[in-house]
């Protein structure tokens, strides 16, 4: 360590790569990066070429001596790593398109994390992460294992269960976008913002605000109903909150809970933007080729502001700062996801959560958050029994688990309805799920 550290990042072809090296270069003096190896697959070479090329620049106009390797050999990038980060989609943003379109057809939501196309999603990821993870074990059998790949809760639990590897981290930008929004609304440093988070990768909720040591979770709640714009994510589209039923609640959910919560509202938005901009996915493939573009001027020497629209503000700031924080045992708090531990009661130990924890240089130290409040309790339990089931049937390829995982979530209205969507997503990811076509 004392030569610097190592780190493999795959899916380096990722248009979110910069905000890694950006995070990087900001740390560099406390967090020594001798090499960073950026892996992808064959289909993403030339995303890699061009993003390892900015990469390059990026390092040699900030004057720090961080070695760039691009390569498609994942064994060699993964030797004696120190951490290895995760950010792959498995089909690349045309297997998103059909998990947001093909439950449409069935009058249910299409998101790549939440109900039909997050299991799916997560059915083609986990495979993938555990057979990393097994050349963890072989290659860098001490380094740390950032997930940042969706749906991360899932995926996360898929490793605590079904693997080795123990120093897993899951992590998401969500939790620190909404406490910078916490901090806007009430015009002060975010330093002086304590935010307690509960809940589960997606399904996170600010339980209980602080400004000074003083709790202010009721002012909170209604400066971000004046101002949700401010605590809003760039991917999700919606109206605003019932203010009578946050009121009520008096706790922040992170966007995506209007999935949830605003199912039939949602749905008819989703089906317009299909109509007329189409998907998320058609989208952010635009936004994604606008952003190559930007990246292969070779004048560009630093992130470009455009990137935000990918979704990807805050990435630098959660994965550079848990790294920053595991190497020099900072012992600061961060919301990730990590094994229960007693953190929050209504799960078992070796349930993964969303939760405050203390960084240490051994890993993080949930904080205890007690039962969940009544109103979030039962949702929050269905999705972790969702989440693990899903595991279970993408570790297995059974139909039958599949199918149950499917009809547990909440998203989908009926078992009839459940199947026909596996039936029809099964046949349109199949080169993805070799595990259910043994």
């Amino acid at each position: 360590m004392f030569e610097g550290l190592k780190i493999a990042t795959i899916g380096g072809g990722s248009t979110y790569t910069p905000e890694l090296i950006e995070g990087f270069i900001n740390r560099y003096e406390e967090l020594p990066v001798r090499e960073l190896w950026l892996v992808d697959i064959e289909e993403g070479k030339e995303k890699l070429e061009i993003v390892s090329g900015l990469a390059k620049r990026m390092v040699k106009a900030a004057n720090v001596p961080i070695e760039i390797h691009a390569t498609l050999d994942r064994r060699e990038a993964l030797k004696n790593a120190d951490f290895v980060t995760t950010q792959f989609r498995v089909g690349q943003l045309n297997a998103r398109e059909k998990d947001e379109t093909i439950p449409l057809k069935y009058e249910t939501i299409g998101q790549e994390t939440n109900g039909p196309g997050g299991l799916f999603k997560g059915l083609r990821t986990i495979p993938v992460i555990l057979d990393i993870c097994s050349e963890m074990e072989e290659l860098c059998p001490d380094a740390w294992l950032i997930n940042f790949a969706n749906p991360a809760g899932m995926v996360t639990e898929a490793v605590n269960r079904y693997s080795n590897i123990k120093k897993v981290i899951g992590l998401c930008n969500g939790p620190i976008g909404i406490e910078k929004g916490i901090a806007e609304i009430f015009k002060v440093d975010q330093e002086r913002i304590y935010v307690e988070f509960v809940g589960l990768n997606h399904m996170v909720f600010a339980k209980n605000i602080y400004v000074d040591g003083k709790n202010v979770t009721e002012k909170a709640v209604d400066l971000m109903l004046q101002n949700e714009e401010k605590i809003s994510l760039a991917n999700i589209e919606a109206d605003k909150w019932n203010k009578d039923f946050i009121k009520k609640l008096n706790i922040i959910p992170i966007n995506y809970l209007r999935y949830y919560y605003q199912t039939e509202d949602m749905l008819k938005k989703q089906k317009k933007a299909v109509e007329n901009e189409g998907t998320r996915a058609e989208i952010v493939q635009k936004i994604e080729n606008r952003i190559l573009e930007l990246y292969k001027d070779e004048t560009l020497t630093e992130k470009p502001k455009e990137l935000e629209q990918r979704g990807g503000a805050y990435y630098s700031e959660a994965a550079c700062q848990l790294i920053h924080s595991i190497y020099t045992d900072r012992r600061d708090i961060q919301t990730i996801n990590t094994v229960n531990n007693g953190a929050i009661l209504d799960f078992d130990a070796e349930a993964v959560v969303e939760v405050n924890c203390v960084i240490t240089k051994h890993g993080p130290i949930p904080l205890t958050t007690g039962e969940l409040p009544l109103s979030i309790k039962g949702l929050v339990q269905q999705i972790k029994s969702f989440e693990r089931i899903a595991a279970e049937a993408a570790v297995t390829g059974n139909y039958e688990t599949a199918l149950l995982a499917m009809t547990i979530n909440p998203l989908v209205s009926d078992d009839a309805k459940a199947k026909e969507m596996l039936d029809e997503l099964l046949e349109a990811h199949k080169e993805y799920l070799p595990r259910f076509y043994k």
